[in-house]
């Protein structure tokens, strides 16, 4: 998502993406391929029971209170006051809210399986609040990623609800599931370095965005670089007037400030 929004925001809609910004896209799917490659495989959970029993746990519970929390602050206090001018508010809204839209589709994803099982799942009432759960969450992501994407530029908004979606979808799944119960040191060690990889491209994208920087440029932009004149202040200047001898002892002497 990372690398193809902003490529074709840049095609489609005209918006600019410079060397840096590339690099960021190719990082952030190199950081995506080193995640997959050591994520962690899912607890089996195969009915709607063990499914309920997961989400009935203390710590999930509390987990999924504080998401509510920070949702209801961000949407009812901080988006009517700051989320036209920072961006963070409503994808942080979007990825909040994701923790349980992808909760609710793996557990119809199992109510899937058993219907078509002969299972008695339209009876099950998880089966009707999973679906409840994810038109609302999803409607509401909908909602504030299309506010994001109208106020702010399509290769900053993608690339950063990237980084706060799946952070926030990798703890739900590991809090939910049990998921760093199976995970070895080097697994352990290959998701945190593929997700600071994720995290470098998103900077590269993001910071440098106004920088006009390309192959074609870049031997110019770095000379640009290495001879920019060193602008001195007027104390500075005024402290080598003063400290100048070529103004007589028995004249006047006259102090220039350059705006």
């Amino acid at each position: 998502s990372v690398p193809y929004s902003a490529i074709l925001s840049s095609y489609l809609l005209g918006e600019r993406l410079n060397l840096l910004g590339k690099l960021g896209c190719m990082l952030s799917l190199v950081g995506s391929t080193v995640m997959v490659i050591h994520a962690p495989e899912d607890e089996e959970v195969t009915t709607l029971g063990e499914m309920l029993s997961k989400l009935k746990e203390p710590g999930f519970l509390a987990y999924a209170a504080i998401l509510l929390a920070v949702c209801f602050l961000l949407i009812f206090y901080l988006a009517p006051r700051y989320g036209r001018s920072n961006i963070l508010i409503y994808l942080t809204i979007c990825s909040v809210i994701g923790a349980f839209s992808v909760s609710s589709v793996k557990g119809l994803g199992i109510a899937i399986k058993g219907f078509f099982a002969d299972q008695p799942v339209l009876q099950h009432p998880l089966t009707w609040i999973l679906v409840i759960t994810l038109v609302a969450s999803i409607t509401t992501q909908i909602n504030y990623l299309n506010k994001s994407l109208d106020i702010f530029n399509t290769s900053l908004v993608f690339p950063i609800y990237y980084v706060l979606f799946t952070t926030i979808v990798v703890t739900t799944s590991i809090i939910l599931f049990k998921e760093w119960v199976s995970m070895t040191i080097v697994d352990i060690i290959g998701t945190v370095c593929g997700f600071l990889t994720i995290i470098l491209g998103v900077f590269l994208l993001h910071a440098f965005k106004d920088m006009d920087v390309s192959l074609g440029n870049l031997p110019e932009v770095l000379q640009n670089e290495q001879q920019a004149p060193v602008t001195r202040d007027d104390k500075n200047i005024l402290i080598e007037v003063d400290n100048s001898s070529i103004a007589p002892e028995d004249k006047p002497k006259v102090f220039m400030i350059y705006t």
